[in-house]
């Protein structure tokens, strides 16, 4: 395996930090605290928008490899795409201080849009398709015909959001992210796939940025870096027919976006009522008790033991 893409990306990452950082406070880029949780009160004004770092950086060295693995342009597609549509909405909030950034309506049809343009790439020019690798089958794999396409906008948006959710916590969508995308890169070695370099760009791209974004965090990566995460996640999933496997190895997306979905379903049905103490769930620990950093390490734990349950069930 040619770990050159780790290396330069995490280099371009360590290199562009401080420079964001500055330039971000120039610009008074920061966040705003809104849950109601002393822990998190002195996190206001932090800077945001870091994954402005993370995105250049996969970019940068993404293409340099992908001139020999065009199987990386999907997957930077999905990337790149999402991770504009949170730089608009991190723009709009953090910069241009409107409140609500893009309203819901148009961070949807965006993100509809960016997916339409993936798949469509996918199918006519990838070469790669729609079959769908089932866990714990030996390798089995099932064409469903045009039910995958619906799929597909479901598993690519919701694994978006959820990784979105997932950034509450200083370091926990950096951190679980970067398990999954080495999970994802061993993968693709194994099968020969060409996306090993974009795999291990990211992973490269969060370890530096982890330097900055640990506890406690000298800045935030933002919807540019969130949403990004999550677009690399779905792209990475779908070039290796494992869009299945998110449910599996993105467990912790998954019960991010659960949470809330629970959470807004039983308060709307019960008039106030509550599951849990505050949704995302990573909250609900936090006020149980837990610190950020243990929500981290837990978390972390928990996609270490999901992503070798997924190696297995290949």
């Amino acid at each position: 395996m040619n770990f050159a893409p780790l290396f330069i990306s995490f280099f371009i990452v360590l290199f562009i930090g401080p420079v964001l950082i500055k330039k971000l406070k120039e610009l008074k880029a920061q966040q705003t605290e809104r849950e109601i949780m002393e822990s998190h009160v002195a996190k206001t004004g932090t800077p945001t928008m870091g994954g402005v770092a993370i995105l250049t950086s996969v970019l940068i060295t993404s293409l340099i490899f992908a001139i020999q693995n065009p199987e990386i342009y999907p997957v930077l597609i999905l990337t790149v795409g999402f991770g504009l549509i949170g730089f608009i909405d991190d723009f709009l909030k953090v910069v241009l201080r409107r409140s609500d950034g893009l309203i819901a309506w148009q961070k949807m049809l965006l993100q509809i849009l960016v997916t339409t343009i993936f798949a469509v790439y996918l199918v006519k020019f990838s070469g790669v398709g729609l079959d769908i690798l089932i866990p714990f089958t030996d390798g089995l794999t099932v064409n469903i015909g045009w039910v995958a396409l619906p799929i597909l906008y479901f598993a690519v948006i919701g694994t978006v959001n959820g990784t979105n959710f997932t950034d509450g916590v200083d370091g926990l969508a950096t951190t679980v992210t970067m398990i999954v995308s080495i999970f994802f890169a061993i993968v693709s070695y194994e099968e020969g796939s060409g996306i090993t370099g974009i795999c291990l760009a990211m992973t490269g791209a969060l370890m530096g940025f982890l330097v900055f974004n640990c506890y406690p965090a000298k800045i935030f990566m933002g919807d540019t870096g969130s949403l990004a995460l999550g677009g690399f996640v779905a792209g990475a999933a779908y070039m290796l027919h494992m869009p299945l496997f998110i449910i599996i190895v993105g467990i912790i997306y998954v019960m991010e976006v659960l949470s809330v979905m629970i959470q807004v379903s039983y308060f709307k049905l019960t008039h106030g009522k509550r599951v849990f103490r505050m949704a995302p769930i990573h909250h609900h620990f936090e006020l149980g008790g837990w610190s950020e950093t243990k929500v981290v390490c837990i978390f972390s734990l928990i996609t270490m033991l999901v992503c070798v349950i997924g190696y297995m069930a290949r």
